[in-house]
């Protein structure tokens, strides 16, 4: 198997973990995963989608991020408990596919050897997260990833029973 099929699995398999948990908690969308706050399913549910559009455009294709205005929303340390505030549960989850079928679209029209060319913008200092086409893919995959533990934490508070794969 070479990486660009490798990737292509991850992502698959990232959006099918992360996904079935996720439309799994549509009826608890913002039940915080602590006493504390945190995370709620709605929140990383636009913030997987807005992150996947910040990699992906902007980093690596050096676009704006279609989900720019989703910004402040989704992409900050301070989740709002005001459920007006976000767009509904089902356009959200809509828009996560779309951006993860875009982001396999593009991966689709490249061959192993564009995975080693530099995104057109990437942060500077983050040359080792986003320097290449196959670091800004495999991140987005390990990001969505990443969110599983607060999944599991928004599903226990809010009493439904562990998801095992």
């Amino acid at each position: 198997m070479n990486s660009i099929d490798l990737i292509r699995d991850n992502l698959r398999k990232s959006r099918e973990i992360a996904l079935a948990r996720i439309e799994d908690m549509r009826e608890h969308g913002t039940v915080f995963p602590t006493p504390n706050g945190g995370a709620h399913t709605l929140w990383l549910l636009g913030h997987l989608a807005y992150i996947e559009g910040l990699v992906i455009s902007e980093f690596l294709c050096g676009e704006q991020n279609p989900l720019a205005t989703w910004k402040e929303l989704f992409d900050g340390d301070d989740v709002s408990a005001d459920i007006r505030a976000f767009p509904p549960f089902d356009e959200v989850l809509s828009t996560c596919h779309t951006m993860r079928e875009s982001t396999l679209e593009l991966l689709d029209s490249l061959t192993e050897a564009d995975l080693d060319g530099p995104s057109a913008a990437c942060p500077e200092g983050f040359d080792d997260c986003f320097g290449t086409a196959r670091q800004c893919f495999q991140y987005v995959a390990d990001h969505w990833y990443m969110h599983r533990g607060q999944l599991a934490d928004a599903r226990r508070a809010a009493g439904l029973d562990r998801m095992w794969v």
